[in-house]
């Protein structure tokens, strides 16, 4: 069964009480909560306020996707947020190594996430130093977009170094997650799936969640 990774994207942010609630009384392991600087991408989300304050609301695991530039400058904040584990985008961090030293010593865990037009190859020499690797299926900076087929492939091949190097690393996907295709991504080989729309735009959220993770 994989991880279910609600992503409050798609959350009513006037009901963000009420949704916390729904998360926490349902089969979702993990909180995604998307951090967009609308330089990254061209989109403004939520920041460290928001963070806190879901972080009040909830004991689950808070698994937090910065989409900004110059992470390492936000890293502490986001752990006395209240995060539990922080990714940071690899087309954004030119001293990759680095941040993710920064991130591991402050005691989260730490992710790497990828475009859809990176490929997984260019994770070889920092697999080893990470615990999940966030492959986007849509372009990053807005909700409710379709999943890109060609993402089956690049999580092929991710879980096939994973394996050959014996890694312990998860594989997480955001974006286009539904209940039509979430066998399919999680029998590629995924382990964590963030669903935004496909949850907090349902008739029943709870049961949306149910039925992802019973796949």
């Amino acid at each position: 069964m994989a991880i279910i990774a609600p992503s409050f994207l798609a959350s009513d942010f006037l009901r963000l009480g009420e949704e916390c609630k729904m998360v926490n009384e349902s089969e979702a392991e993990w909180f995604h909560l998307d951090v967009m600087d609308g330089r990254f991408v061209p989109n403004i989300s939520f920041g460290l306020p928001v963070v806190e304050q879901i972080r009040k609301a909830t004991s689950k695991v808070l698994d937090v996707h910065l989409m900004i530039v110059e992470p390492e400058k936000y890293t502490e904040a986001f752990k006395a947020a209240g995060a539990d584990r922080l990714s940071v985008h690899i087309e954004a961090c030119p001293h990759l190594h680095r941040n993710i030293q920064q991130i591991k010593q402050l005691g989260m865990k730490a992710g790497v996430a990828i475009n859809p037009h990176t490929p997984v190859s260019q994770l070889e020499d920092i697999i080893a130093d990470i615990d999940t690797v966030l492959i986007m299926s849509v372009n990053p900076g807005f909700g409710g977009q379709k999943f890109i087929p060609h993402t089956l492939h690049k999580i092929k091949q991710l879980k096939q170094m994973i394996t050959a190097g014996n890694h312990n690393v998860l594989i997480e996907i955001d974006g286009g997650v539904t209940s039509d295709n979430a066998a399919e991504i999680i029998a590629a080989g995924a382990d964590v799936l963030v669903a935004g729309s496909n949850v907090f735009k349902s008739s029943d959220p709870k049961k949306a969640i149910a039925d992802l993770a019973r796949i």
